[in-house]
Order: C-alpha cells, then structure tokens, then sequence
C-alpha cells in the first residue's frame, strides 16, 4: 500500500524547490522574477527558496541581465559540479558507463566488456565501472545511477521482469547494484533511457507528444505522451517488436508474425545470408546493396515498408508529433528510409498526416548511458510524495 506523506510546510517548500530547480534545469539564467512568473509563485517565496538552494551549494548567481528600468536583475542557473550522476547501458556484452554533471552533461565515460550475462557478472561489473567513475569526481559527490537495459522493468521497484537477452526473471536489480555500489540506483527499460537523451538533449526536446522507434537487433519503443515518459502499468509499455504485422518466421518470444521477427538485425542478416550464400555482418549486407545487389537492396526496402506500416498504425493510436527512429540499425536508415515514409504516409490516417514529422536520429550506446544518467537526475530534482520514498535520492529534501 502506498501512503503519501501528510501535506506540511516542509514538504510544500520541497515542491515548490523542485518547480524552481525544473525551471532552471530547462531555462537556465532566469532571475528571481522571471521564476516567480514562470512557477505561480510569490516573489517572497522565491526569494526564500533560492536563498536556501544558494546555501545549498547547487544554484550559482552567474550574470546579470538587463534592466527594465531599475535594478539589474540578478539571474540564476544551477551549478553543474555541485554533485554528479552515473548512467549505464547494459548491452549483450558490454557495459557502457558515463559519469555526468547535473547538467547531464558528460565528464568521463567508461566501458567494460562482460564475459557473460548472469547477474552476478554484471552487477561485479557495473560495480567496478562505478567506482572507476567515482574516482574521476574528484571527491565531488556523486547522488546515484540510473541504469538501462532491454525488457520489461518495473520502474518503481527496480525489479528486471524479463531481460530480453539474458536469463533474467524477477531480479531486483536496482537493490543488488545499490548494495554493490554504495548509492541509489534507479533501473528502466533502455529506451526510456533513449527517449530521455530525445527529451532533454535532440529533436524531442520542447515536444510533448514523441514515439522514439529504436531499430537494431530489436525493435523497441519510448513514449513521452502529455509531456510525461509513458511505461505503462507494470514497465512493460513499448514492446512494440513484439506487434503482429504479417506472417513470418518464429519470433524469439514463441510468436509468429512479430515485426522484430521481420526487421530485426538477426532477420535482416538471415535473409541476407540467403541471398548470398554465405553468412555477413549487416554493413556488408548494406554496402552490397548499396552497390547494386537488387535482391540486398529489396531486404532494407521491406524492411523499410514494414517498419513503415507499423509506426503507421502507432501514430493512428496514439497522434504523436515527432516520430524519431534512433538505434544501431539507423546507421543504414538511406537503404530503408524511402519505403519506410511512403508506406508511413499510406497507413496514417489523412488528418493526423499534416503535422507529423519523422526524424533519425543515430545515436550510440554512449548516449543511451547519458539518458539514464538524466533519468536519475529527474529523480534528484523531485521532491519524496510519498513515506516510502523516505530514502530515495532528492536534493530538495535534503535541502
């Protein structure tokens, strides 16, 4: 059951700081005024707010801006080496580790192949990788991490429902990397981890309705609907992979017709090997086609098509503004993307047509890492709602 905190002075201050600290996340150098306006709230309450956050040690007054008549306006902004974040994407056979300011922008990075996937091996690893970035703090704080993987994941619990390419059912990840590393640790489903490097840092960035489609070995999805990431009632939102959109050989998950199953990397490069007799990696594949392999070429069409038909169908759903296509599979996006919008725009229903815009956007596993990074320091920036958050990582409650 959960039970929210009784309403209190201190827990109203906590709230408002965290509307302070939002507004300064997303526009820094405002003055006290500009705050105020942007928040509802009172100048006084302001005032007595950044005072605390000065104190603090995490708002810095940086400039001054232009006077309307009066005094120069004193603006604020956050102070990015006032503490720092780790995120971490875990792949197949990597671990891939950045150390970030409060900015979420990166300062070290750090990555660590695994030689297996059992829990034990890679929570020894994310340890490792930890405290390697903790040394290159410099003896700053360093408030937590946020850690991505693909499956299903209960985001409130941290607990890893299915791991899509490990054997992993039911662990509570977040507890074991939080007693392995010595700090809190938040634990999402990589894409969310996408969507929010989208949100904060590219294209989605002021976008409140987005569908980030992530393509590579898997299919996957991210949603921010209503300005808020979206993970459904138990994580599991965004399977997207797994929708049924013509027959096809057997999926991984023991399903037929799976999109995954047709447009995922393994489909792509058993075709491929089909063709040419023998087995490739996908940028042979790609170079072949691009160099004149009608039969290559008409696999990343197909692709395109189907992948096309499907996101159709979502944004008839769901009438996102922005739809991005990110992952490693984007990297040959020229040989697919023509099919990929013709058959996008013949699925969409006329009238949500008008205002869509399609996007890709090829980013590495690095910045995977940043996003769950920025995960975390959404976290940081909250205030506890509620008495079972007593010990979840918050600046505005310590403050």
């Amino acid at each position: 059951m959960v039970v929210a905190r009784a309403g209190s002075k201190a827990l109203i201050r906590e709230i408002n700081a965290a509307l302070v600290l939002g507004e300064l996340r997303t526009t820094p150098l405002q003055s006290r005024t500009d705050l105020a306006k942007r928040t509802g709230l009172s100048l006084p309450t302001i005032s007595e707010i950044v005072a605390e956050l000065l104190a603090s040690g995490v708002v810095e007054e940086r400039a001054t801006g232009r006077s309307g008549g009066g005094r120069r306006p004193v603006l604020l902004a956050l102070r990015p080496d006032a503490g720092y974040a780790v995120g971490v994407k875990l792949t197949e056979t990597r671990v891939v580790a950045v150390l970030t300011n409060l900015d979420a922008t990166i300062v070290a990075h750090d990555v660590t192949t695994v030689a297996d996937t059992s829990v034990d091996t890679v929570v020894a690893a994310v340890r490792d990788a930890v405290g390697r970035l903790r040394d290159a703090a410099g003896g700053r704080p360093v408030h937590g991490a946020g850690v991505g993987l693909a499956g299903v994941v209960d985001r409130t619990s941290g607990v890893v429902r299915h791991a899509t390419y490990a054997d992993w059912h039911d662990v509570d990840l977040a507890v074991l990397l939080s007693t392995a590393t010595g700090l809190p640790v938040v634990v999402d489903n990589d894409v969310n981890t996408l969507v929010a490097n989208e949100k904060w840092f590219g294209a989605a960035r002021g976008v409140d309705d987005v569908a980030v489609v992530s393509i590579g070995r898997g299919v996957g999805l991210g949603l921010v609907l209503d300005g808020r990431l979206y993970r459904g009632a138990g994580g599991g939102a965004g399977e997207f992979g797994h929708t049924k959109v013509a027959d096809g050989p057997e999926c991984a998950c023991g399903g037929r017709g799976c999109l995954e199953a047709l447009v995922g990397e393994p489909a792509l490069l058993a075709q491929s090997a089909e063709v040419l007799g023998r087995d490739v990696d996908l940028d042979e594949a790609a170079d072949a086609a691009r160099a004149g392999n009608a039969a290559l070429a008409t696999i990343f069409a197909t692709a395109g098509r189907l992948l096309g038909t499907a996101v159709g169908n979502l944004v008839n759903l769901l009438n996102p503004a922005l739809v991005v296509l990110a992952g490693e599979g984007t990297r040959h996006s020229d040989l697919f993307r023509p099919e990929f919008d013709r058959a996008l725009s013949l699925a969409v229903f006329a009238g949500l047509r008008h205002d869509l815009e399609t996007i890709v956007d090829t980013w590495d596993d690095e910045a995977w890492a940043q996003g769950a990074a920025g995960l975390f320091l959404g976290e940081l920036f909250q205030p506890n709602l509620r008495r079972d958050e007593a010990g979840r990582p918050s600046l505005v409650t310590r403050g």
